[in-house]
């Protein structure tokens, strides 16, 4: 290997690892906020069910990022460490801010403005950047609805229930955060295995997108250990400062996101966590009362997935140029 894909697979490895301790939020913020499950708890019972997601529910959504969005035979090596590289600064500057941007946003405007400065737009396939696109920015509005729906026909099924009923949504989020962490693990590790695979083609390692059975291992691996350090910041964010989170809200979110996250990862469809999550929490505390939500912390990450693509593409575009420099 040469020296350069070497850097490409560790900071995408890097990413991968951030991308863990930031999303590790979005699935035990409720649990945690509802007082369901202790936070190491939460932590490790996540940790250990993002690892087998990937092994469990296929790597479909590694093919669409490594094989249909840019062209692997235009794209150069270089580009790639810039685009993770920007990734990887946007990252982490909304982490130490606790801003729940979306790293799959990251990925992709990382992606976008590397390939811009490199090579130009002839190395991007269109059809397949518009199919992700729309998965990005579709599915938090489909998150709001399904969370919308699901939290109003749980309310009218329990009506009659007494207040015992919470002891269900209690002990039944360990489904439903078990299920929202495979869905997790199964759609966000496989953006990194996508883009170390295509640095494999790109460098002449593999000659078609094939992912090895290390570069799966590695992926899983890495995000399962960010995950178990969890992103605290990102916690009291999406944990308290939407409304007051109770057993049932926790519950709802979490099988909103899941079946979300899960029914996009069948059909290759890379979407984000931070968003689907974000979204569902906020439909299911909307179903019960639109006054419930904090809407200025709903504007506020709304501007910041806005902003998301185009600074991560300038970040990567950047560091292209300075690498084009030095070189």
């Amino acid at each position: 290997m040469s020296p350069e894909l070497i850097l490409v697979i560790i900071l995408t490895l890097f990413f991968e690892f951030l991308n863990g301790m930031r999303d590790s939020s979005n699935i035990v913020a409720t649990m945690i906020s509802s007082r369901a499950f202790h936070p190491q708890t939460a932590l490790g019972i996540t940790a250990v069910a993002e690892f087998f997601g990937p092994f469990l529910f296929g790597v479909t959504v590694a093919k669409t990022i490594g094989s249909d969005i840019v062209d692997s035979h235009i794209l150069t090596i270089e580009a790639l460490i810039a685009c993770v590289a920007g990734a990887v600064i946007w990252n982490m500057l909304t982490w130490f801010f606790g801003i729940p941007s979306s790293s799959s946003h990251a990925l992709i405007g990382g992606l976008m403005g590397a390939v811009f400065v490199s090579v130009g737009m002839s190395a991007i396939k269109f059809q397949g950047m518009y199919k992700v696109l729309i998965a990005l920015f579709a599915s938090p509005v489909i998150g709001f609805v399904v969370g919308f729906i699901i939290l109003r026909t749980i309310l009218f099924l329990a009506k009659n229930a007494t207040p015992r009923i919470n002891d269900l949504f209690k002990n039944g989020q360990f489904f439903t955060a078990v299920g929202l962490a495979f869905s997790h693990g199964t759609n966000d590790a496989q953006k990194t295995m996508g883009i170390i695979t295509l640095s494999l083609i790109i460098s002449g390692q593999l000659k078609d997108f094939t992912i090895p059975f290390w570069v799966i291992l590695a992926s899983a691996s890495t995000m399962a250990i960010g995950t178990a350090l969890g992103g605290w910041r990102l916690i009291r964010t999406l944990g308290g400062k939407f409304y007051k989170i109770r057993p049932v809200h926790s519950f709802a979110t979490q099988l909103t996101s899941a079946l979300v996250i899960l029914s996009a990862s069948f059909i290759g469809l890379p979407v984000s966590t931070t968003q689907v999550v974000s979204s569902a929490i906020i439909g299911v505390g909307s179903s019960e009362r639109f006054g419930k939500v904090r809407w200025s912390v709903a504007g506020d990450i709304l501007i910041a997935w806005i902003v998301t693509i185009p600074a991560s593409a300038l970040f990567s575009a950047v560091i292209y140029w300075l690498i084009s420099i030095v070189k």
